[in-house]
C-alpha cells in the first residue's frame, strides 16, 4: 500500500504562486506516472498534469502557468503553480501508479481569491 502525502496548499491572491508537493511512502519507478488532479465543488475530478520518464502532460487550462516536476530519489512530485486564477480553486489530489495499481493522496485545498 502506497501512502501519498500532499503539502503546500493554501490561500493566495489571483496572480500569485503556490508549490504543491506529494511524497510517496514507497519507491515509484520513473516509468510510472505521478501526477496531479483537481476537483472543484460540484464538479468532476480532472487531470492537471502528469509526469513519467515518457514526458509530461498538462491540461490546456494550466499550460504555460503550471510546471510539474519529480525527484525520483525522494519519491516526490511537485506542482509549481504560477499566475493563479480564481478558477484554479479546487482540492488538488496527488496520484501515483505502482505495479499497475493507482493510489491517491487525501487531497489539499488551494483557494485563489480575486
Amino acid at each position: 500500500q502506497v501512502q501519498l502525502v500532499e503539502s503546500g496548499g493554501g490561500l493566495v491572491q489571483a496572480g500569485g504562486s503556490l508549490r504543491l508537493s506529494c511524497a510517496a511512502s514507497e519507491s515509484i519507478r520513473s516509468s510510472n506516472p505521478m501526477g496531479w488532479y483537481r476537483q472543484a465543488p460540484g464538479k468532476q475530478r480532472d487531470l492537471v498534469a502528469t509526469i513519467s520518464s515518457g514526458g509530461t502532460v498538462y491540461a490546456d487550462s494550466v499550460k504555460g502557468r503550471f510546471t510539474i516536476s519529480r525527484d525520483n530519489a525522494k519519491n516526490t512530485v511537485y506542482l509549481q503553480m504560477n499566475s493563479l486564477k480564481p478558477e484554479d480553486t479546487a482540492v488538488y489530489f496527488c496520484q501515483a501508479v505502482r505495479y499497475y495499481q493507482g493510489y491517491w493522496g487525501q487531497g489539499i485545498q488551494v483557494t485563489v481569491s480575486s
